[in-house]
């Protein structure tokens, strides 16, 4: 049950936010002050706690999220009607550290994984078919339903075929991103058998592409080109069944949870995602960075506005600099399309209460805690540290997850207080911001974050957390698994021939 009508995140802030639905009329006392409600406020979105003259900053979180463009009262609701972004073009950045100091305890937990022949561990064991050009999509699909008919897909945890777009048609920066997030598909861990199918005539030449994965497992991974077949259903299917035959016999053994590699996603927010969901992840990647583990956080056009606070965690001068390029490099992207830096929120983030960028960044950034930033990627580019990483990539749903899976994400966690059914090719674990959501939608919610505004302590729904991490880490399926709901989308530029 709701123990508070509203809630005053920082006390520096002067906006509140409404917990539940209120009413004009009603009444508040804050900081000594009593509040009248001067309209309906719905739940999530923010209310004056003074009175703003045009042009004047609005503080949540401790920090602006915008200015006025109009007057408004005291007890007035705060929307994206009269609050406008502060956010314009490139900036110069000062490297300013802080000390972060994370008391954590040690606790020695651990997984039931996949420890593949490299070191690497994987939380599933599945077989994928992946094809190098979009022109072969229909081959994989033939071929992903047919081995799960003629298996029942036991043995393994799933048999899917990931369809795409691309791989030929390509220029640049494209057809380099195409290559990556396939390579990275193929040599990842929860993949216990992988078939390649290419055309032939491709950009994405099969045999090129081959080269470009480096070090694999040849027992594991296989290739068929299908211009250079008779018949490119049986010879795919001779060959899957092989990798079946492999891929079934592993087993799940203990595995230190220091190995647990997550991303960090949100999407459909809503005025509680900085309250709630995204501070439970935050609280859990401090967590899991404390026990030896890794975090992967992304969507840089939604750190704007929060950026210099990950720059300031920073490890070290060279890290500082990788992420001013990361945040200025997609400041000039959306420059050189002629679009504004500070583009509001989705529809669906401002009838959640969003108003604009700046706020939904400083949710946003919350889902990476306080631990120091130990590694920056570019995108499509594969973990190389423990601890937090930042991840080029953009806000879109799909994109983003994919490339954090890309990076070698086992699972992803993604906040969200409007909801989606959504899956990538690993795990991809809903937590809703509010309960109204998770009860409307429990075949898309896995966790609900929405009890901390309702009595439980971040503390005991962290803890719950924790144990619902281990158990999916460990093979419990969630949602988007148990709907079949996998898919990958590969960011995308520049020109199509």
């Amino acid at each position: 049950m709701t123990t508070t009508k509203i809630l005053q995140i920082n006390p520096a802030d002067n906006v509140a936010v409404a917990i539940i639905n209120l009413s004009k009329g009603e009444q508040f006392t804050i900081n000594g002050t009593t509040i009248t409600l001067t309209e309906d406020v719905p739940a999530g979105h923010k209310f004056a706690l003074k009175d703003f003259t045009e042009g004047e900053d609005v503080i949540k979180y401790g920090y602006p999220i915008g200015h006025t463009t109009k007057a408004k009262k005291v007890g007035d609701w705060m929307n994206e009607n009269c609050i406008k972004t502060n956010l314009a073009g490139l900036l110069e950045y000062t490297y300013n550290p802080i000390d972060v100091t994370l008391d954590i305890p040690q606790e020695n937990l651990t997984f039931k994984g996949y420890r593949r022949k490299n070191g690497e561990v994987g939380i599933r064991n599945e077989v994928w078919i992946i094809p190098t050009v979009g022109c072969v999509n229909g081959t994989v699909n033939e071929l992903a339903e047919a081995l799960r008919k003629e298996t029942g897909g036991k043995g393994v945890d799933a048999i899917v075929a990931y369809p795409h777009n691309y791989g030929c048609s390509q220029l640049g920066d494209d057809h380099e991103n195409t290559k990556k997030i396939l390579r990275d598909m193929v040599l990842h861990p929860n993949a216990g058998a992988v078939l390649v199918v290419g055309l032939g005539c491709e950009n994405n030449q099969p045999e090129v592409f081959e080269q470009f994965l480096g070090e694999y497992d040849k027992e594991r991974v296989k290739f068929i080109v299908t211009q250079k077949v008779h018949d490119e259903f049986e010879e795919g299917m001779t060959i899957l069944r092989d990798l079946y035959a492999i891929a079934s016999q592993d087993k799940r053994t203990d595995v230190p949870l220091s190995e647990l590699k997550v991303g960090l996603k949100c999407g459909g927010s809503d005025g509680f995602s900085g309250i709630t969901a995204n501070p439970l992840l935050g609280v859990f990647s401090d967590f899991l960075i404390a026990q030896g583990g890794t975090s992967i956080l992304t969507e840089v056009p939604e750190m704007f506005g929060a950026e210099t606070i990950l720059m300031n965690r920073c490890a070290n001068t060279q890290l500082f600099d990788q992420t001013v390029h990361l945040i200025n490099d997609f400041k000039e992207y959306f420059l050189s399309h002629g679009e504004p830096v500070g583009e509001n929120p989705s529809p669906g983030n401002k009838a959640g209460g969003i108003s604009t960028l700046e706020e939904k960044a400083l949710g946003c950034t919350q889902k990476c805690g306080k631990s120091i930033v130990n590694g920056v990627l570019s995108y499509g580019e594969r973990l190389q540290v423990k601890g937090l990483n930042l991840l080029s990539a953009p806000g879109n749903d799909l994109v983003a997850a994919t490339a954090l899976a890309s990076s070698g994400s086992h699972i992803v966690l993604f906040t969200t207080g409007r909801g989606t059914p959504f899956g990538t090719y690993v795990p991809t674990m809903k937590i809703s911001t509010n309960t109204a959501l998770a009860n409307n939608k429990p075949t898309w919610i896995d966790f609900n974050a929405g009890v901390i505004v309702e009595g439980e302590s971040m503390e005991s729904t962290c803890r719950r957390f924790i144990d619902y991490i281990i158990k999916v880490a460990s093979g419990e399926f969630v949602n988007n698994e148990k709907k079949g709901y996998r898919e990958i989308a590969i960011f995308k530029t520049g020109v199509t021939l």
